[in-house]
């Protein structure tokens, strides 16, 4: 997925003028657009497991990770809860993250949460009343729409049979099917980007009318939440009303260009919002605290629902990106470069790390080793006083470096380091990855 960037609060709303309103209306219904335009016509309530890692030529999904297999699903709670069995994975590292319809991430089980046992979760809508099973494990979605995006740790592609044997004791069903009910499987096509318009282009294709008009629908089964007060009072001012279609017919003509206006303003706003963050170290960019819980940040919302839908929140992983050497110079493969962990440096994570070179668009870079990426999982050779050097360059290092070595291409690449399961250390700030030393 792509890494995510900071972004600033929203402006003061005293005194608002009508396209004021109406660009912070945008910013505010932003994610809700974005993720009805991502589902799509996709089947609700069924699994789709992806088999194995993107190859250098495929282009559904922008800055792939070669760590986790994923399993994806789009969840309708209107009706009933939806229960979804997890088998034991015997210690493997997996999480499943379920958003709500704004792409605010309320439960995240897996091995850091709920431990690795046989589990079974049920998630639960807004407006249900009734009893679960016993030894269920119950998450209150505040909409009826909700993703389900899990990965699952895999220690490369001679590890795709045993993840795919986890992936086929999940299983998903209605509460009236628990606990013997059928499991349904899509294709696992179905995960990605369908070819044709990217949701984010079809959105930004959008006229302010039908955006708009998009919101209100979807806010019908996707209520705000209960801290967005202000903002409901703000939208009633350009005709919106949650639960309420968007009657066109009886807004003013000042009221159509104030939203077109502030929609117009908005779309650029989010559009030109560049996916890096400040740099803490020569070379490498942060990470937003606020990743997955926004509360009432709209606009960090979405931002990074634009330019990196479904990212964890940082206690489950983080993502640091890196363009550039130590000495601020563009990372090339014409040039070689070393990434060194002293003694005792390297990434302090209870799950795992790697390491991920990309090429300026964002995908894998084909490499005779058929190497994406590279960390604490693979046989790395440590230096005698218990550093550990990583050579990233488009050529071996040589004899005895192999296992080291990370394929770069001979063009302009960029890298990231995911950091699943961070200690505190990572989360505080205190540990930062080091920049990569260009060699001679």
């Amino acid at each position: 997925m792509i890494p995510l960037l900071a972004a600033a609060a929203l402006q003061a709303q005293g005194g608002a003028t009508l396209r004021d309103v109406a660009e912070r209306a945008y910013i505010y219904a932003y994610p809700l657009v974005l993720i009805e335009a991502t589902r799509g016509s996709t089947p609700v309530n069924q699994f789709a497991h992806v088999p194995q890692f993107p190859r250098p030529d495929t282009r559904r999904i922008v800055r792939p990770n070669a760590d986790t297999l994923y399993s994806t699903a789009w969840l309708d709670l209107s009706r009933e809860p939806i229960l979804i069995h997890v088998p034991d994975s015997e210690g493997r590292f997996y999480l499943l993250q379920f958003m709500d319809a704004w792409t605010e991430t309320f439960a995240n089980p897996g091995k850091r949460t709920t431990g690795t046992a046989e589990s079974w979760f049920a998630i639960v809508g807004p407006h249900w009343a009734g009893t679960l099973p016993e030894h269920v494990t119950r998450y209150d979605s505040a909409t009826n729409i909700v993703w389900l995006l899990g990965r699952t740790q895999t220690n490369g592609p001679a590890d795709y049979d045993h993840v795919h044997a986890f992936q086929r004791g999940m299983r998903m069903m209605p509460l009236n099917a628990y606990p013997n009910g059928e499991q349904k499987l899509n294709s696992a096509l179905a995960f990605g980007t369908a070819a044709g318009a990217t949701p984010p282009d079809q959105v930004k294709a959008m006229d302010a009318m039908t955006f708009f008009a998009a919101f209100a629908a979807a806010m019908k089964a996707n209520p705000p939440h209960a801290a967005d007060g202000p903002m409901i009072q703000e939208l009633a001012r350009i005709g919106l009303v949650p639960g309420q279609d968007l009657d066109a017919s009886k807004l003013s003509a000042e009221q159509r260009q104030a939203m077109s206006d502030g929609a117009q303003a908005a779309s650029a706003r989010i559009e030109h919002l560049i996916p890096a963050a400040a740099a803490t170290k020569p070379g490498w960019a942060g990470f937003n605290k606020t990743i997955g819980r926004y509360g009432t940040n709209y606009m960090a919302r979405a931002a990074i629902a634009r330019f990196g839908i479904g990212a964890n929140p940082p206690e489950d992983a983080i993502y640091m990106n890196c363009s550039g050497d130590g000495a601020g110079q563009v990372l090339n493969g014409a040039q070689r470069y070393r990434v060194h962990f002293a003694q005792g440096s390297l990434p302090p994570v209870r799950a795992f790390w790697s390491l991920t070179a990309y090429d300026q668009g964002g995908y894998f870079i084909a490499n005779p080793l058929n190497r994406y990426a590279i960390g604490n999982r693979d046989a790395l050779k440590f230096n005698a006083d218990g550093s550990l050097d990583i050579y990233i360059q488009a050529q071996t290092p040589g004899p005895g470096l192999e296992s080291n070595w990370l394929p770069s291409g001979d063009g302009p690449f960029n890298l990231t380091i995911r950091l699943y399961w961070p200690e505190d250390a990572i989360l505080n700030g205190v540990w930062h990855p080091p920049a990569p030393e260009r060699q001679q």
